[in-house]
Protein backbone atom coordinates (compact mmCIF):
# COMPACT_ATOMS: atom_id res chain seq x y z
CA UNK A 1 0.00 0.00 0.00
CA UNK A 2 1.87 3.17 -1.16
CA UNK A 3 1.81 6.00 1.58
CA UNK A 4 0.90 9.77 1.16
CA UNK A 5 0.85 12.59 3.52
CA UNK A 6 -1.57 15.79 3.22
CA UNK A 7 -0.54 18.90 4.78
CA UNK A 8 -3.89 20.73 5.89
CA UNK A 9 -4.02 24.66 5.89
CA UNK A 10 -6.71 27.33 6.04
CA UNK A 11 -6.12 28.29 2.21
CA UNK A 12 -6.23 31.74 0.65
CA UNK A 13 -7.44 33.32 -2.04
CA UNK A 14 -5.22 33.61 -5.45
CA UNK A 15 -5.83 37.47 -5.76
CA UNK A 16 -8.28 40.12 -5.19
CA UNK A 17 -11.10 39.36 -7.64
CA UNK A 18 -11.64 36.11 -5.41
CA UNK A 19 -12.14 38.01 -2.32
CA UNK A 20 -15.61 36.96 -2.24
CA UNK A 21 -16.09 33.70 -3.05
CA UNK A 22 -13.40 33.16 -0.63
CA UNK A 23 -15.32 34.88 2.32
CA UNK A 24 -18.00 33.03 1.35
CA UNK A 25 -16.36 29.55 1.76
CA UNK A 26 -14.96 31.20 5.02
CA UNK A 27 -17.99 31.85 6.69
CA UNK A 28 -19.95 28.60 5.64
CA UNK A 29 -21.77 30.01 2.93
CA UNK A 30 -22.95 33.66 3.87
CA UNK A 31 -21.66 35.99 1.95
CA UNK A 32 -19.85 39.19 2.93
CA UNK A 33 -21.07 42.85 3.39
CA UNK A 34 -19.52 45.41 1.42
CA UNK A 35 -18.17 46.70 4.14
CA UNK A 36 -15.82 43.52 5.04
CA UNK A 37 -14.93 42.84 1.83
CA UNK A 38 -13.51 46.39 1.30
CA UNK A 39 -11.57 45.53 4.67
CA UNK A 40 -10.23 42.43 3.49
CA UNK A 41 -9.21 43.51 -0.01
CA UNK A 42 -7.30 46.65 1.96
CA UNK A 43 -5.58 44.36 4.12
CA UNK A 44 -4.43 41.98 1.03
CA UNK A 45 -3.63 44.85 -0.70
CA UNK A 46 -1.14 46.20 2.13
CA UNK A 47 0.96 42.92 1.76
CA UNK A 48 1.14 43.12 -1.24
CA UNK A 49 -2.34 41.78 -3.26
CA UNK A 50 -2.01 38.06 -1.67
CA UNK A 51 -0.84 35.99 0.63
CA UNK A 52 1.76 33.64 0.67
CA UNK A 53 0.38 31.12 2.57
CA UNK A 54 -0.22 28.50 -0.39
CA UNK A 55 3.09 28.99 -1.94
CA UNK A 56 4.54 28.30 1.80
CA UNK A 57 2.47 25.32 2.09
CA UNK A 58 3.58 23.78 -1.09
CA UNK A 59 7.09 24.31 -0.44
CA UNK A 60 6.61 22.87 3.09
CA UNK A 61 5.57 19.64 1.37
CA UNK A 62 7.92 20.13 -1.11
CA UNK A 63 10.69 19.90 1.55
CA UNK A 64 9.04 17.60 3.50
CA UNK A 65 9.13 14.82 1.02
CA UNK A 66 12.55 15.23 0.21
CA UNK A 67 13.24 14.88 4.27
CA UNK A 68 11.17 11.89 3.94
CA UNK A 69 13.44 10.79 1.28
CA UNK A 70 11.50 7.11 1.00
CA UNK A 71 9.07 7.61 -1.77
CA UNK A 72 6.41 9.28 -0.06
CA UNK A 73 4.04 11.80 -1.36
CA UNK A 74 3.38 14.57 -0.11
CA UNK A 75 0.50 17.07 -0.90
CA UNK A 76 -1.19 20.03 0.09
CA UNK A 77 -5.20 20.53 0.89
CA UNK A 78 -6.86 23.58 1.79
CA UNK A 79 -9.96 24.23 3.69
CA UNK A 80 -11.54 27.22 2.23
CA UNK A 81 -9.56 27.39 -1.47
CA UNK A 82 -7.76 25.44 -4.30
CA UNK A 83 -6.47 22.81 -4.09
CA UNK A 84 -9.16 21.74 -1.58
CA UNK A 85 -9.00 18.69 0.61
CA UNK A 86 -11.10 16.27 -1.03
CA UNK A 87 -9.19 17.05 -3.80
CA UNK A 88 -6.34 16.39 -2.80
CA UNK A 89 -7.48 13.25 -1.25
CA UNK A 90 -9.24 11.84 -4.79
CA UNK A 91 -5.94 13.02 -6.70
CA UNK A 92 -3.63 10.41 -3.91
CA UNK A 93 -6.45 7.49 -4.38
CA UNK A 94 -6.10 7.99 -8.24
CA UNK A 95 -2.51 7.44 -7.85
CA UNK A 96 -3.05 4.12 -5.42
CA UNK A 97 -2.18 5.97 -2.76
CA UNK A 98 -4.58 5.10 0.27
CA UNK A 99 -2.50 5.21 3.32
CA UNK A 100 -2.47 8.59 3.94
CA UNK A 101 -0.92 11.32 7.18
CA UNK A 102 -3.10 14.07 7.74
CA UNK A 103 -1.07 16.80 9.10
CA UNK A 104 -2.93 19.92 10.31
CA UNK A 105 -0.36 23.05 9.74
CA UNK A 106 -1.59 24.04 13.28
CA UNK A 107 -0.07 22.84 16.26
CA UNK A 108 -2.47 23.43 19.13
CA UNK A 109 -6.07 21.98 18.93
CA UNK A 110 -9.06 23.69 18.69
CA UNK A 111 -12.64 22.09 17.57
CA UNK A 112 -12.89 25.56 15.20
CA UNK A 113 -9.76 25.01 13.41
CA UNK A 114 -7.99 21.64 14.00
CA UNK A 115 -11.78 20.12 14.14
CA UNK A 116 -12.77 21.39 11.02
CA UNK A 117 -9.85 20.38 9.29
CA UNK A 118 -10.68 16.54 10.92
CA UNK A 119 -14.15 17.37 9.57
CA UNK A 120 -13.44 18.00 5.85
CA UNK A 121 -11.05 15.17 5.65
CA UNK A 122 -13.77 12.50 6.93
CA UNK A 123 -16.19 13.97 4.42
CA UNK A 124 -13.05 14.12 1.68
CA UNK A 125 -11.93 10.77 2.08
CA UNK A 126 -12.60 8.08 -0.69
CA UNK A 127 -13.32 4.76 -0.43
CA UNK A 128 -10.65 2.09 0.83
CA UNK A 129 -8.54 5.32 1.95
CA UNK A 130 -6.85 5.27 5.28
CA UNK A 131 -6.50 8.15 7.35
CA UNK A 132 -3.79 8.93 10.41
CA UNK A 133 -4.67 12.45 11.49
CA UNK A 134 -2.01 13.92 13.99
CA UNK A 135 -4.66 15.82 16.03
CA UNK A 136 -1.93 17.87 18.24
CA UNK A 137 1.89 18.23 17.86
CA UNK A 138 2.02 21.61 20.08
CA UNK A 139 4.57 20.18 22.51
CA UNK A 140 6.48 18.20 20.24
CA UNK A 141 10.21 18.64 20.93
CA UNK A 142 11.22 19.59 17.46
CA UNK A 143 8.16 22.50 16.97
CA UNK A 144 9.56 24.09 20.36
CA UNK A 145 13.08 24.12 18.77
CA UNK A 146 12.09 25.33 15.93
CA UNK A 147 10.39 27.93 17.40
CA UNK A 148 13.26 28.64 19.85
CA UNK A 149 15.59 28.88 17.39
CA UNK A 150 13.38 31.89 16.14
CA UNK A 151 13.61 33.65 19.45
CA UNK A 152 16.55 32.93 19.67
CA UNK A 153 18.03 34.87 16.36
CA UNK A 154 15.81 38.21 17.40
CA UNK A 155 16.66 38.47 21.02
CA UNK A 156 20.07 38.81 19.61
CA UNK A 157 18.90 41.86 17.39
CA UNK A 158 19.58 44.27 20.42
CA UNK A 159 17.43 44.86 23.89
CA UNK A 160 14.00 43.66 23.92
CA UNK A 161 12.14 45.35 26.79
CA UNK A 162 9.21 42.54 26.48
CA UNK A 163 8.69 39.07 24.36
CA UNK A 164 4.60 38.69 23.77
CA UNK A 165 4.31 35.30 22.41
CA UNK A 166 0.93 35.43 19.94
CA UNK A 167 -1.53 32.24 18.98
CA UNK A 168 -4.80 33.24 16.87
CA UNK A 169 -8.07 33.52 19.76
CA UNK A 170 -11.28 31.83 20.19
CA UNK A 171 -14.18 32.62 21.14
CA UNK A 172 -13.93 32.45 25.24
CA UNK A 173 -17.10 30.47 25.32
CA UNK A 174 -15.13 27.33 23.83
CA UNK A 175 -12.61 27.54 26.84
CA UNK A 176 -15.50 27.05 29.52
CA UNK A 177 -16.49 24.16 27.48
CA UNK A 178 -13.40 22.38 27.73
CA UNK A 179 -11.54 23.21 24.45
CA UNK A 180 -7.92 22.48 24.89
CA UNK A 181 -6.57 24.88 22.63
CA UNK A 182 -5.69 27.83 25.16
CA UNK A 183 -4.01 25.22 27.64
CA UNK A 184 -2.19 24.06 24.33
CA UNK A 185 -1.21 27.56 23.34
CA UNK A 186 0.45 28.07 27.16
CA UNK A 187 2.20 24.97 26.85
CA UNK A 188 3.54 25.83 23.86
CA UNK A 189 5.08 29.41 24.73
CA UNK A 190 6.35 27.96 28.51
CA UNK A 191 8.10 24.83 26.24
CA UNK A 192 9.43 27.84 24.00
CA UNK A 193 10.53 30.16 26.91
CA UNK A 194 12.58 27.46 28.58
CA UNK A 195 14.06 26.03 26.10
CA UNK A 196 15.57 29.70 25.54
CA UNK A 197 16.57 30.77 29.11
CA UNK A 198 13.01 33.23 28.70
CA UNK A 199 12.20 34.37 32.48
CA UNK A 200 9.71 37.54 31.83
CA UNK A 201 7.28 37.02 28.95
CA UNK A 202 3.68 37.36 28.10
CA UNK A 203 1.02 35.55 26.34
CA UNK A 204 -1.54 37.40 23.82
CA UNK A 205 -4.11 36.26 21.52
CA UNK A 206 -4.70 37.83 18.01
CA UNK A 207 -6.93 37.66 14.94
CA UNK A 208 -10.46 37.63 16.77
CA UNK A 209 -13.27 37.09 14.70
CA UNK A 210 -15.74 39.68 14.00
CA UNK A 211 -18.39 38.25 16.18
CA UNK A 212 -20.12 39.96 19.24
CA UNK A 213 -18.90 37.55 21.97
CA UNK A 214 -16.26 37.71 23.48
CA UNK A 215 -12.70 35.99 22.40
CA UNK A 216 -9.69 35.01 23.83
CA UNK A 217 -7.86 37.63 25.78
CA UNK A 218 -5.49 39.89 26.62
CA UNK A 219 -5.77 40.51 22.86
CA UNK A 220 -2.14 41.51 21.31
CA UNK A 221 -3.29 45.18 21.38
CA UNK A 222 -4.19 44.77 25.06
CA UNK A 223 -0.63 43.65 25.89
CA UNK A 224 1.34 46.00 23.94
CA UNK A 225 -0.98 48.90 25.35
CA UNK A 226 -0.03 47.71 29.59
CA UNK A 227 3.37 46.64 28.04
CA UNK A 228 3.63 50.96 26.63
CA UNK A 229 2.96 51.87 30.06
CA UNK A 230 5.87 50.63 31.43
CA UNK A 231 7.83 52.89 29.57
CA UNK A 232 8.83 50.21 27.71
CA UNK A 233 10.25 51.43 23.95
CA UNK A 234 11.17 48.20 22.11
CA UNK A 235 8.59 44.90 22.47
CA UNK A 236 8.84 41.53 20.66
CA UNK A 237 6.05 39.38 19.05
CA UNK A 238 7.08 35.72 19.24
CA UNK A 239 3.78 33.76 17.44
CA UNK A 240 3.87 30.23 18.65
CA UNK A 241 0.27 29.16 16.73
CA UNK A 242 1.06 29.92 13.27
CA UNK A 243 4.06 28.21 11.10
CA UNK A 244 3.87 30.13 7.95
CA UNK A 245 4.01 33.83 6.98
CA UNK A 246 -0.19 34.70 5.99
CA UNK A 247 -2.21 37.39 6.57
CA UNK A 248 -2.35 36.99 10.51
CA UNK A 249 1.57 37.86 10.53
CA UNK A 250 2.29 39.67 7.94
CA UNK A 251 -0.65 41.94 8.43
CA UNK A 252 -2.16 41.36 11.81
CA UNK A 253 0.82 41.80 13.44
CA UNK A 254 3.66 43.33 10.54
CA UNK A 255 1.08 46.07 9.46
CA UNK A 256 -2.05 46.51 11.99
CA UNK A 257 -0.33 46.00 15.72
CA UNK A 258 3.15 47.54 14.43
CA UNK A 259 1.31 50.70 13.67
CA UNK A 260 -1.19 50.78 17.06
CA UNK A 261 2.27 50.13 18.89
CA UNK A 262 4.01 52.94 17.35
CA UNK A 263 1.38 55.58 18.09
CA UNK A 264 1.85 54.52 21.49
CA UNK A 265 5.56 55.16 20.94
CA UNK A 266 6.62 51.61 21.15
CA UNK A 267 8.65 49.73 18.42
CA UNK A 268 7.00 46.39 17.78
CA UNK A 269 9.49 43.53 16.66
CA UNK A 270 8.36 39.99 15.55
CA UNK A 271 10.46 36.59 15.49
CA UNK A 272 10.50 34.88 11.63
CA UNK A 273 7.79 32.44 10.72
CA UNK A 274 9.04 29.09 10.75
CA UNK A 275 8.13 28.29 6.57
CA UNK A 276 10.71 25.66 5.59
CA UNK A 277 13.54 25.92 8.27
CA UNK A 278 15.41 23.23 8.35
CA UNK A 279 14.84 22.06 12.33
CA UNK A 280 10.46 22.65 11.37
CA UNK A 281 10.78 20.87 8.42
CA UNK A 282 13.03 17.65 10.34
CA UNK A 283 9.95 17.96 12.97
CA UNK A 284 7.15 17.61 10.81
CA UNK A 285 9.26 14.09 9.22
CA UNK A 286 9.61 12.75 12.98
CA UNK A 287 5.34 13.27 13.49
CA UNK A 288 4.65 11.44 9.88
CA UNK A 289 7.25 8.75 10.83
CA UNK A 290 5.84 8.18 14.59
CA UNK A 291 2.41 8.29 13.37
CA UNK A 292 2.58 5.73 10.50
CA UNK A 293 4.15 3.84 13.61
CA UNK A 294 0.23 3.84 14.92
CA UNK A 295 -2.64 1.77 13.61
CA UNK A 296 -4.78 4.25 14.95
CA UNK A 297 -7.10 5.99 11.66
CA UNK A 298 -9.49 8.53 11.57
Amino acid sequence: MSRGVLLLAHGTPDSLDDMPEYLTRVREGRPPSPELLEEMRRNYAAIGGRSPLTQITLAQATALERELADGTRVTVGMRNWRPFIADALAALAADAITDVVALPMAPQFSRVSVGKYQAAVAAGTPPRTAVRFVSSWHDHPGLVESLAEKLRAALQQGRWDAVIFTAHSIPARLAREGDPYPDQVTATATAVARAVGLERWQLAYQSAGRTPEPWLTPSLEQAIEGVAGTAASRVLAAPVGFVSDHTEVLFDIDVQARAFARARGVELGRTESLNTAPTFIRALGDLVRAQCDRATTL
